[in-house]
């Protein structure tokens, strides 16, 4: 069947009023956004109802449509006032489109009204081709973001495979995680401020130690596929090109949606090709960026995400400090306007310095930093240009600005939505604890209760004690790692396992409707409440290992609100988060140190590296709790320890007493 090839949206960031603004000024074909609550990016500035519905009124007039990210993780007790928000968001608002991860955001959705199309986030995990039968389950859910990591060949994969009704939306441009998506829990390990809420505080981009050498091991180049997305207009099922950005400002919202608008539409202009390329270049190169790659794009010629040469700091490098301590300067490389703004050194580092430029610099003039004592920076500090505000982008705003109609109704009130939840499950009266390793060891007499799934496993497996064991996927699933998985789960159902935790919901599509299998839900699918659970338990789980994140309160108070009997990870070496790079300096197995000393380590495991710090999550102390709750599995996962990791005797509660932010 031949299909249509539909021109992509360009699709743009807006973190606050005047980049929404940007975007529109700019012609992008839709914007997505965030609330002030449940939105993945809580650190930008985001938007109330009322201001949302007064922006979203002049996109809609416009042509434009607008995507509101509510792609947060809900805790149990989140449920009633993000009801209460989505309500009024249909209501006053009406979205053309929600982006979530939480999968109880799909029930929510409908218990106020909303009958719009909702898109899977790329938090969500779907980035194989199998899951997306197991996604159009789901008929409002009409679209899925691919993770960046993948290739033009992966991408066409997963495009092919797509059913009728859903489409795939590929980022061509900004910030690199280095985590997979929906797989970081460094931030929420360091103090409760989840990645998954979109509270990171971005410890993949500081400093760290190994062998002496202090450098931002993991601080990722940003991605710009640039002339390279023109690959993507053969592929018909990919209807957005998606810039990252909602916590730039207005300058590279505007400059970003235009080049990606003329590479576009450059079909449009066979014989100015050339120059077309080279005026979209040029308009990047002055979007403010960090230094960019095009990461895994071409497989036949990938680039690295991380450069530790390189700097990588947000927005764009402009000059070094020099001059003496009390009086520094920098001497820029390009012309320096006035309303600039300049930032000295990284985020993390105490003295780091924000400035306004107050009358313009030209290229190779002096600016003299204004500082007190305290953020005094050393002699050769990175200085970045982190905003523009130029005129001319200012009267477009200003003439934008001036056709809004103020909104006639006031924020919503604090009464919650009555939110529907699914009926309890009966809980059995035993709970069953389960040890799990990576491989099966030598001695029977000390086989592990469950065993981390590859075909090696099974077939190192006597065959009498498949059946006893409960086997776990991998959290992460890549198109080229996918026959594998499938080959794993056939052998291993073939001689006799019936137990399975999957880490990720979709990896239901390998087990072709077996009516005998147990399949839980494990905790890397990120459930946190009844909602969520009550679509997994729909979906064919029989149990659930809720999110390692929650603090006591949320944990306590799960069971007896869950369709699911729930499982928890009790103790164990937990990952700080799972990457599909590295950088080349970087020693697997060896130990490296934040600046204050926490040591952390890396293992490849398949495709993919885990990060580990070197003290372990251990909840044991609280197992009489957690049983009396009413959890029925207590997993404790065992990982090998290199030579040279020495654990660190620390309390491993991690959120259980601050709660998770």
């Amino acid at each position: 069947m031949t299909i249509a090839i539909q021109k992509p949206e360009i699709l743009a960031p807006a973190g606050n009023r005047a980049s929404f603004l940007a975007a529109l000024a700019a012609g992008a074909d839709a914007v997505y956004c965030g609330l002030k609550r449940f939105s993945a990016r809580m650190e930008a500035k985001n938007f109330t109802v009322t201001e949302l519905a007064a922006l979203t009124r002049l996109a809609h007039e416009k042509g434009i449509k607008v995507y509101v990210a509510f792609n947060s993780l809900l805790k149990a007790k989140d449920l009633g006032e993000a009801g209460t928000l989505l309500k009024h968001l249909h209501q006053r608002v009406e979205p053309d489109a929600l982006i979530i991860q939480d999968l109880g955001l799909i029930d929510l959705a409908r218990q106020v009204g909303y009958a719009g199309e909702i898109h899977l986030s790329t938090l969500a995990n779907a980035g194989f081709a199998a899951a997306l039968k197991q996604i159009r389950r789901f008929p409002q859910v009409r679209r899925i973001v691919l993770p960046r990591e993948l290739s033009i060949d992966e991408i066409k994969v997963i495009a092919g495979a797509c059913p009728d009704g859903l489409a795939v939306e590929v980022f061509v441009h900004g910030a690199l995680c280095y985590s997979v998506s929906g797989r970081c829990y460094w931030s929420s390990f360091l103090g409760g401020k989840s990645g998954l809420k979109g509270r990171c505080v971005q410890p993949c981009r500081r400093q760290y130690i190994q062998t002496q050498q202090s450098r931002r091991y993991f601080s990722c180049q940003d991605l710009s596929l640039d002339v390279l997305a023109s690959v993507l207009r053969t592929v018909p099922q990919v209807r957005a090109w998606k810039i990252e950005g909602r916590k730039k400002g207005p300058h590279y919202v505007y400059y970003t949606v235009q080049a990606y608008r003329m590479l576009r539409d450059i079909e449009a202009e066979p014989q100015n090709r050339a120059a077309v390329k080279k005026t979209a270049l040029a308009l990047l190169e002055q979007a403010l960026g960090r230094p960019t790659t095009h990461y895994n794009f071409l497989p036949q010629r990938p680039q690295k995400a991380i450069d530790i040469k390189t700097q990588t700091g947000s927005g764009m490098f402009v000059g070094k400090v020099q001059g003496p301590a009390n009086r520094p300067y920098v001497v820029p490389r390009i012309d320096l306007l006035r309303g600039d703004v300049l930032r000295l050194g990284y985020e993390d580092e105490r003295w780091h310095a924000i400035q306004q430029i107050g009358k313009g610099v030209p290229r190779k003039g002096r600016f003299t930093f204004n500082l007190p004592a305290n953020r005094r920076p050393g002699r050769g500090s990175p200085v970045f240009l982190t905003d523009r505000r130029e005129k001319a982008l200012q009267d477009l705003l200003r003439k934008l600005d001036q056709q809004l109609v103020p909104p006639e109704a006031t924020e919503p009130g604090p009464s919650l939505f009555k939110v529907r939840l699914p009926r309890p499950a009966k809980q059995k009266a035993k709970a069953l604890e389960i040890t799990v390793h990576r491989s099966p060891g030598n001695r029977i007499s000390k086989y592990p209760d469950g065993l981390w799934l590859s075909t090696e496993a099974v077939e190192k497996t006597p065959r009498h004690l498949v059946s006893r064991l409960w086997w776990w996927l991998l959290p992460v699933v890549w198109p080229d790692s996918e026959s594998d998985l499938m080959a794993a789960v056939a052998s291993a159902v073939r001689s006799g396992a019936r137990k399975f935790v999957l880490n990720v919901p979709w990896q239901t599509a390998c087990f072709n409707s077996q009516k005998d299998l147990n399949l839980w839900a494990g905790p890397f699918c990120n459930l946190a409440n009844p909602l969520a659970l009550g679509v997994v338990a729909d979906m064919g789980f029989s149990g659930a290992l809720v999110s390692p994140e929650l603090g006591r309160d949320d944990y306590l108070a799960l069971p007896a609100a869950s369709p699911l009997p729930l499982g928890i990870v009790v103790s164990g070496n937990w990952p700080l988060c799972i990457s599909r790079t590295i950088a080349a300096e970087i020693k697997e197995d060896k130990p490296f140190s934040s600046p204050r000393g926490e040591q952390s380590w890396v293992h490849r495991h398949g495709a993919d590296y885990w990060l580990y710090p070197n003290w372990q999550l251990d909840l044991r102390e609280k197992t009489t709790e957690l049983k009396k709750a009413g959890y029925r599995m207590l997993a404790h996962l065992v990982e090998p320890l290199p030579p040279q990791v020495k654990l660190k005797p620390r309390p491993g509660v991690w959120n259980w007493d601050i709660g998770l932010k």
